[in-house]
């Protein structure tokens, strides 16, 4: 039996990880049929401007912006890889919580597809990776993504592209 998930979560940050998580939920969503949901989300993390003395709103509303400009275009790239079901959503909290709990729960979500890291080793230490407490703590299948569409190492790219 064929494992068919039909409502697929992918976060995406900008990263080239989150990236690459992007192009192999599409293609995991085309493989599903036309039936599939692909839900894109990026979590504005709140507790980056606690620390912002000069905290206003329009800096909340340009992040905002910058944050759905990005969606559409993941979203029309979607659409135009054959996807029907895709739309996407900004978030604003803590991104473990949204994206482990949250969204799952309330878009009855069965496979989040993730990037591997958009931390560095340091980051990871002091605030904890979002793809661990995914991976551990979502209640649906968690899917990490650490190659490209043809399953080559996300690292060895990068490697290739500073040469």
């Amino acid at each position: 039996m064929l494992q068919r998930y039909k409502n697929i979560l992918v976060p995406v940050d900008g990263s080239h990880e989150s990236e690459l998580a992007f192009k192999k939920a599409v293609a995991v969503a085309k493989r599903n049929g036309k039936d599939t949901n692909l839900y894109l989300v990026h979590v504005v993390d709140t507790r980056a401007f606690q620390n912002i003395s000069s905290f206003d709103t329009a800096m909340v509303e340009q992040v905002t912006e910058t944050a759905k400009k990005t969606m559409d275009g993941y979203a029309e790239q979607a659409k135009a890889e054959g996807l029907v079901n895709v739309s996407y959503s900004v978030e604003y909290g803590a991104p473990k919580a949204v994206i482990a709990k949250d969204l799952p729960e309330e878009k009855n979500i069965d496979l989040i597809m993730i990037g591997a890291t958009g931390l560095n080793a340091v980051e990871r230490l002091l605030i904890g990776s979002v793809t661990e407490y995914v991976t551990r703590t979502a209640d649906c299948d968690v899917l990490v993504v650490r190659t490209d569409l043809e399953n080559n190492p996300a690292l060895k790219k990068d490697k290739k592209d500073k040469k």
